[in-house]
């Protein structure tokens, strides 16, 4: 770390000199332009640059199905404005899952196909993209998805757990979005005040996100099972239920603390979230021993499965409220 002290010129104005280590490394000199981003009691200085969109290149030969849909997510998340895919020779199945791919991004386009190559580009600018809206997007259908998997469960409704497992491709959208936009506000100051949330925010939004994305897995997940049993009988199906209930309402609960601008509510709420977990583990069990005294042994695994599903539920809740507590912190 290095020092400067501040002086006063002309009367009024305040000036400090820059370590000519880093300006000589930033390409800055006399008569050269750098842009000030203030963040509260933190002042970021950078080189002011040409507007120009991040490019990354990934050589492509090789990659392959469940390998290439990563890597389009993995340069997409990273930040970057184009994307250009490259190989000796694209295959028309790579093309397809390019473009597959793409199609579960928000923002990004396919802009230039030929034989040796593929281009990608994102066309929104950050000022576009509300990780608010995503994030209370994400809450509404990962949680809607948790409670309709249990009602496919109790119900054997085959075509609402299909439904359920469809939707967690607008999950995923979403939340890749949001860990973009991260990625974007910690690489470049300018984006966060672009987006209207300080960074600090912007990290705990996408944690937040993570977990939010966790439940709608384990909504499929249980989705997934609805399909290979039964209808379930009345005493597992009330208690499933009532764990569902219980365990939604923490991240519920710790959500609101999230999104609330009172950090004093946010205090409030996310302690109450917490407050409420030891509970939901107690009823866990509780349910976990009535579906282990089931004669079908196979079905007693099945719905097992379930339950450790709406218990990490609530844990996922407990840490959007941790997430909810640091945002609501005072600065030191």
């Amino acid at each position: 770390m290095e020092t400067r002290k501040v002086q006063v010129t002309g009367g009024s104005t305040y000036t400090v000199s820059l370590p000519k280590d880093w300006a000589t490394e930033n390409d800055v000199s006399a008569g050269s332009v750098v842009e000030f981003h203030s963040e509260e009691d933190i002042l970021l200085l950078s080189p002011q640059r040409e507007e120009e969109r991040e490019e990354g290149v990934l050589s492509i030969d090789g990659l392959e199905g469940d390998q290439l849909t990563r890597a389009v997510m993995t340069m997409y998340v990273s930040g970057f404005d184009v994307i250009r895919f490259e190989a000796s020779r694209v295959t028309a199945s790579q093309r397809r899952t390019i473009r597959e791919a793409t199609q579960g991004l928000v923002g990004l386009e396919v802009i230039e196909e030929t034989g040796d190559r593929v281009v990608l580009q994102d066309l929104l600018d950050s000022s576009e993209l509300s990780v608010h809206n995503a994030i209370t997007r994400m809450r509404l259908v990962a949680l809607t998805m948790l409670a309709d998997a249990v009602t496919a469960l109790v119900e054997d409704d085959d075509e609402l757990a299909h439904d359920v497992m469809e939707r967690d491709d607008d999950v995923d959208r979403l939340y890749y979005m949001v860990s973009r936009v991260f990625r974007t506000v910690l690489r470049n100051p300018a984006a966060a005040t672009e987006i209207g949330f300080p960074r600090e925010t912007v990290f705990d939004y996408q944690s937040s996100a993570r977990q939010l994305e966790r439940i709608a897995d384990h909504a499929t997940k249980i989705a997934a099972i609805s399909l290979e049993i039964g209808p379930v009988d009345g005493d597992v199906s009330e208690g499933l239920r009532d764990l569902q209930d219980a365990a939604v309402s923490v991240p519920e609960t710790a959500m609101d603390a999230l999104l609330t601008d009172d950090s004093d509510e946010a205090v409030s709420l996310a302690t109450e979230a917490r407050a409420d977990l030891p509970a939901i583990d107690a009823r866990a069990r509780d349910v976990g021993d009535v579906i282990r005294n089931l004669e079908d042994p196979e079905l007693a695994q099945s719905l097992a499965l379930v339950v450790d599903s709406l218990s990490r539920t609530a844990d996922y809740g407990g840490n959007i409220a941790e997430s909810a507590l640091q945002k609501a912190a005072p600065s030191p």
